[in-house]
């Protein structure tokens, strides 16, 4: 089984001055809040690594903004109130059933992700040619892993220019807090 990671991200809903704008711009119609991994809507809470956070990163090529354990993120991040506290398994071979940790986590749906640009292929790109938005679910994701799946295929292979397209693959949980 793959091992889960986390990340603290700033939440991006109606309540957030950008989002008339966005929610305008990106014609998704069932979108009601991006819980997702794109660095633009979605910002990491902790930018800065500490010393200690050097302990409890994924010390890999442009995966250094996910951890590997909930508890010290979320001791990091305690005193953030408008958060999301996301479990990720990366690139997952089928869709795993198990939340990834214990916990309050609900399945959000699967992101497909630019690592080194931290750009979402499906929230914050135009790749209509490959998927519509109206199968994005209310959280700017994949609900099922088989689309997901073929959505990045098809990406990077019509797309195999557009950096955006070369994406990893996230399944998303969402710790209610």
């Amino acid at each position: 089984m793959i091992e889960p990671l986390f990340i603290a991200t700033e939440r991006f809903d109606p309540s957030d001055e950008a989002w008339k704008k966005y929610f305008e711009h990106a014609k998704i119609p069932a979108l009601a809040e991006v819980v997702g991994l794109d660095g633009s809507l979605c910002n990491p809470i902790l930018v800065e690594i500490s010393d200690e956070d050097w302990n409890h990163i994924v010390n890999a090529d442009y995966l250094l903004r996910y951890f590997c354990h909930l508890d010290y993120l979320l001791n990091r991040v305690q005193s953030v109130k408008r958060r999301n506290i996301l479990g990720l398994y990366r690139n997952p071979e089928a869709h795993i059933t198990k939340p990834p940790s214990t916990g309050d986590f609900k399945f959000m749906g699967y992101e497909l992700i630019d690592e080194q640009t931290h750009t979402s292929a499906l929230t914050n790109c135009g790749f209509s040619d490959v998927f519509s938005k109206e199968e994005l679910n209310s959280f700017g994701l994949i609900s099922e892993f088989e689309r997901a799946n073929e959505i990045k295929s098809v990406l990077a292979e019509k797309h195999p220019e557009d950096a955006h397209a070369q994406c990893d693959m996230y399944a998303i949980w969402r710790l209610n807090e």
